[in-house]
This record gives C-alpha cells, structure tokens and sequence, in this order.
C-alpha cells in the first residue's frame, strides 16, 4: 500500500477553521487545479486508485478537482475533519479574539476541549483511530490512496509514522 496525504488549497485565513463550512479561496482553487493536473500528469509516479476527504467544504472542493481529473468519485470521511473547535468555527478571527481571547489549539490542555468542541486528546483519538483502521484495510493493496484533509490531521499522522 502507498498513501498520499495533501492539505486542502487555501482557505480565507481571516477566519477560524476547524469544522467550518468555509470553501476555498479562488488562489485555492487555483492551487487544487494546478494540484489535480500534476498527480494526473505524473500518475505513472503515483498509481492512484482511490480518493479519501474530510467532508468539510474545503477538502471536497480539493478532491473534487483532482477526482475530474481521474475519474472517480471520492470517499467522504468525516473522521478526517480538522480539529472541531466547537463555537469558534468559521468565526472571524477579530471576533474570536474578543469572545474567546487567548484561545487556540496551542493554548489548550490536553483534555481541555473548545467550547461545544473536542480536545486536542479527543482530537488525537480520532485520528489515530480512523488511521489504524485505514492502515488495517488498505495494508495489502495496489495502488496509491490519495488523502485530501487538514494541516492538523496530517500532523497527527506524520507523528503516529514518526
């Protein structure tokens, strides 16, 4: 088995992600275009069989281009979602700031989860989880999966690899 990991293309950075439902900007866009063309031009590379996404907006407007280009559809995982920061999602930085000073990913404790959110342990659980399974099942198979999701994710799998 091979896996490819990809972040999704550039979202609108004057909010806060997490479960948001905000989609790309259009230098996203671009970027999941541009992305889409190379893994296409240079399957021979890659091999890619199969396409997994977090369902937020953003990630499936990445592997929506990059499914075009291929073919076929996408498995949405919802497992794959960036860390769910509760209230804070989708907010306007200049407001969390106000509402929620001083709160970020980096400021919690392990066990302390965002208002109406999950904690960063909560968040590491679920990764690890979808990820021993995800390995468990593609183990033995051809081909190359491609992963579209969040910075955060694959953070917590370059570490689980590491």
């Amino acid at each position: 088995m091979k896996a490819i990991f990809v972040r999704h293309g550039k979202d609108d950075d004057r909010y806060r992600g997490g479960w948001s439902n905000l989609d790309l900007i259009p230098e996203g866009v671009e970027q999941a275009k541009r992305l889409a063309k190379f893994l296409k031009d240079n399957n021979d590379d890659y091999n890619i069989t199969e396409i997994i996404s977090s369902d937020l907006p953003r990630t499936m407007s990445t592997a929506n281009f990059i499914s075009a280009q291929f073919g076929f559809a996408v498995q949405k995982e919802f497992r794959l979602r960036e860390t769910n920061n509760g209230d804070l999602a989708g907010m306007l930085n200049d407001t969390a700031l106000v509402q929620y000073p001083g709160l970020f990913f980096s400021s919690l404790k392990m066990d302390e989860a965002y208002p109406n959110g999950e904690s960063p342990n909560d968040f590491f659980i679920r990764i690890k989880t979808w990820f021993v399974e995800f390995v468990s099942k593609y183990r033995n198979a051809n081909g190359t999966v491609l992963v579209v999701t969040h910075g955060g994710v694959i953070n917590v799998i370059y570490h689980l690899v590491n």
